[in-house]
């Protein structure tokens, strides 16, 4: 008998897991993109501000302002200076320590010594250097000296490799000669590389040599160039962070360590490829740092590479240059600089921008971000529920007209079925009508049988409903740039995709069309309607909208013809002959009489004309009236936070037959 065995399961993701839940994400983009924002933007703000809900995740701004604090906390951690000074005081002691020495000397070789100390240079690095071959005469600064030297070593060779000076708290030459060959061995598997020779077998046997001087334990490299370059910029920017005298003392300093040293023609080939490697690292910029603290030239160099970190980190937090992605942002960047925690948030925020697109919310086209169908739907049926939420219990959502028809409210009554009815059937009276014709059989067999019904299409009928009239719904939205000033844009786009939910899903009989009109109008599909945007250009061209509405209108003669108009400014647009745009301003006499036409186009035509005024110029007012006073149709003035409710209801009560 076969065995079985269970575990974790380890070949990817969990086939049994439930999928990633990501409407409270969706829903969250739907509130910015209700209020007239752009996928992209609402997709941006919701990272900016982190997963809502129970599972909530702290957002990129969240760890922006951790990055600030964490830079700021840096730059006033202490001063660069700290090895120049420390230096100069052990430079101090030992000189004050040999004068010590030579002092109760009478003898002509004390006075020389002396005189030499008195003309020693100003400047640490001079100082040093001439004291290199100096025979000193107290053990005491002898061994001073000998200090400083070690400092020196250490903190140059720190700041060029991290973890460096705990390889070289206790050197000799034999370490120094193993510094020598590591660096050697470095510059030439980099030249190997640059010619296209390096393997990964190169490297391994490097770091098996050679791994203690690298506490970072980089995997390639590439990684252990990043590291290199990273620091040996910051070394440089350590530099220009100084005053021109503090720079040039310093440098001579280093560059007399790592002659001494034998270290210097390897550390300028190392400084060379690492520049050629990575040119986009900063290699001049500066830093000003504050604090009473002194840090050793290493320290200062792991500070200034941490601030470098955090700066770029900051900006690909941001996300605001152009095609921005959450993958840009560094994993590990984020786990040295903010810590473990940081790097699930992070990673929770990454996954829903992947789960949104792989779940048919949201897909990439051109650059651009889009809304799905999927997404529009749910959207749709979010701006819908708002609405709802607004009309009082008293609204009436159905139709009540008293003549027969399809997917109404039942009347009680039933009639036999015809070909093309899709009311529900009426299964007592389809039996009976049946039994009454006797057509039943028993089993030959079985006295006991049941009668079994045997039904003809004559048998069937259906229940009756009251009758619900198809309607032609346009709904004209203005999308000019006075829409967006006077912050009445967002409450048109929610009252759109709202409308065109409720009439696609509650009222499917109905053929409605969405039209956006500014200097010109063009029909608007669903998919567009959530990511739908106004228009920064000139002109109300109501004409126009009015044009295409009516030919909506023919196309469904048999259809209720309703039309309703969203705007906060009178027509000052009109279509000329061949189809280009006229705009005036004040409207001309041509724009209002051609759109006035088209208002009575539509009165022949028995269309319900209501306007919404999200305005109160008196110009508009005027206007709206004489389009009321033609048509019949009535004249409303919500507040924008109303707009949705209002429409709503309008088309309620004329697709119930109420008055115009």
């Amino acid at each position: 008998m076969a065995g079985y065995r269970y575990g974790p399961y380890h070949d990817g993701p969990d086939p049994l897991a439930p999928p990633y839940d990501v409407r409270a994400a969706l829903d969250a983009m739907g509130d910015s993109m209700l209020e007239g924002t752009g996928p992209a933007d609402a997709l941006r703000e919701l990272l900016r501000r982190g997963l809502p809900g129970g599972r909530q995740r702290r957002g990129l701004d969240d760890l922006l302002r951790q990055v600030r604090a964490r830079r700021q906390a840096l730059r006033g951690r202490g001063r660069l200076d700290g090895t120049l000074e420390e230096a100069r005081a052990l430079l101090d002691r030992a000189i004050g320590q040999e004068r010590t020495a030579l002092f109760p000397d009478p003898g002509d070789d004390a006075r020389l010594r002396e005189a030499e100390l008195d003309t020693l240079p100003d400047d640490t690095a001079q100082a040093v250097r001439r004291l290199a071959s100096y025979e000193w005469r107290s053990p005491e600064a002898r061994q001073t000296f000998e200090e400083l030297k070690d400092l020196l070593r250490r903190d140059v060779l720190d700041a060029q490799f991290r973890g460096m000076k705990q390889a070289m708290s206790n050197p000799d030459p034999a370490a120094m000669e193993r510094v020598k060959n590591m660096m050697s061995a470095l510059n030439d598997m980099l030249e190997k590389d640059a010619r296209g020779e390096h393997t990964q077998e190169d490297f391994e046997d490097f770091m098996r040599e050679y791994g203690d001087f690298f506490p970072d334990d980089p995997r390639d490299l590439e990684e252990l160039v990043d590291s290199l370059a990273r620091r040996a910029a910051a070394t440089e920017r350590l530099l220009a962070s100084l005053t021109p005298e503090q720079r040039a003392e310093l440098a001579s300093l280093m560059a007399q360590t790592l002659e001494d040293a034998g270290l210097d023609m390897e550390m300028q080939r190392l400084s060379s490829s690492l520049r050629q490697r990575r040119p986009d690292l900063d290699w001049s910029g500066s830093e000003r740092m504050s604090g009473d603290e002194a840090m050793s030239m290493g320290d200062a160099t792991t500070a200034l590479e941490e601030l470098a970190d955090l700066a770029e980190l900051e900006s690909t937090l941001r996300q605001d240059y152009p095609g921005a992605r959450m993958d840009d942002i560094d994993e590990e960047a984020v786990r040295r600089a903010l810590g473990r925690q940081a790097v699930d948030d992070l990673a929770e925020l990454r996954r829903i921008e992947a789960e949104l697109e792989r779940q048919g919310y949201l897909k990439r086209k051109g650059g651009s971000l889009d809304l799905t169908p999927k997404a529009v739907r749910r959207l749709g049926e979010t701006a819908l529920r708002r609405v709802f939420a607004q009309l009082d219990s008293a609204r009436g959502g159905d139709h009540d007209q008293v003549d027969a028809g399809q997917a109404g409210e039942l009347t009680g009554a039933s009639r036999p079925w015809r070909s093309g009815d899709e009311q529900p059937i009426d299964v007592i009276r389809t039996v009976s009508n049946a039994l009454r014709r006797g057509e039943h059989l028993r089993d030959a067999g079985r006295t006991s049988a049941r009668p079994r019904v045997r039904l003809a299409v004559d048998d069937f009928e259906v229940l009756e409903t009251e009758r619900r009239t198809a309607a032609a719904v346009c709904l004209l939205v203005d999308l000019s740039y006075s829409m967006a000033l006077r912050g009445t844009w967002g409450s048109a786009k929610q009252t759109a995709l709202a409308l065109h939910t409720l009439v696609s899903s509650k009222y499917p009989q109905d053929a409605i069309q969405v039209i956006g009109f500014s200097n010109y109008a063009r029909e608007l599909r669903p998919t567009e309607l959530a990511s739908l945007d106004w228009d920064m250009v000139q002109g109300t061209n109501l004409h126009h909208a009015l044009l295409i509405a009516g030919r909506h209108l023919d196309k469904h003669p048999e259809h209720e013809p309703i039309i309703l108009v969203i705007t906060d400014g009178e027509p000052t647009a009109h279509l000329l002959r061949d189809g280009r745009s006229s705009f005036d301003w004040p409207p001309s006499r041509d724009t209002l009489e051609l759109t006035l036409a088209e208002v009575d186009k539509m009165t022949r035509r028995r269309a319900t004309l209501n306007i919404f005024m999200l305005a109160d110029d008196e110009r508009l007012v005027d206007f709206v009236e004489e389009v009321a006073r033609r048509n019949g149709g009535r004249v409303f003035a919500p507040t924008p936070d109303r707009l949705g409710e209002y429409v709503v209801r309008d088309y309620l009560r004329i697709r119930r037959g109420g008055a115009r």
